[in-house]
């Protein structure tokens, strides 16, 4: 069984689908959920939800990791940061597999979902979330 979620972004950051992920389950049931973002330039992450300054330090490395405009990268159809993005993504995760225990996803206490965009454009992400009874 499966539903999609759209994710609106304004540009490069962090977007917690946490709430609309656990809407999507079934209630009372114990199954595996499985998300997959339908994305080359944004992925999924499994990350902290309580300091925002997370996202910040990540947001920092992979700046550093993977800049924009780099004379590395010659795919820059779409602009400078087009293939940062998509290195972005290759070393994140498109898809995502979180134990349900009755309904609930079991993430731990400061965990929360994200779909990481990597581009500066706003855009609206789809992830397709699926599960297993």
């Amino acid at each position: 069984m499966k539903e999609s979620i759209e994710c609106r972004t304004s540009g490069r950051g962090f977007y917690d689908i946490t709430a609309p992920v656990q809407a999507c389950l079934p209630a009372e049931l114990d199954h595996c959920c499985h998300l997959f973002i339908h994305h080359t330039s944004a992925s999924l992450l499994i990350t902290e939800n309580a300091d925002p300054v997370v996202h910040q330090d990540l947001e920092r490395f992979f700046a550093q990791l993977v800049p924009d405009g780099s004379s590395l990268f010659k795919h820059v159809a779409e602009g400078a940061d087009d293939m940062p993005s998509h290195v972005r993504s290759a070393l994140t995760q498109t898809s995502l597999t979180i134990p349900v225990s009755q309904g609930r996803l079991l993430l731990g206490t400061w965990q929360g979902i994200y779909v990481f965009e990597h581009r500066w454009q706003a855009h609206t992400r789809r992830v397709t979330v699926s599960w297993i009874l």
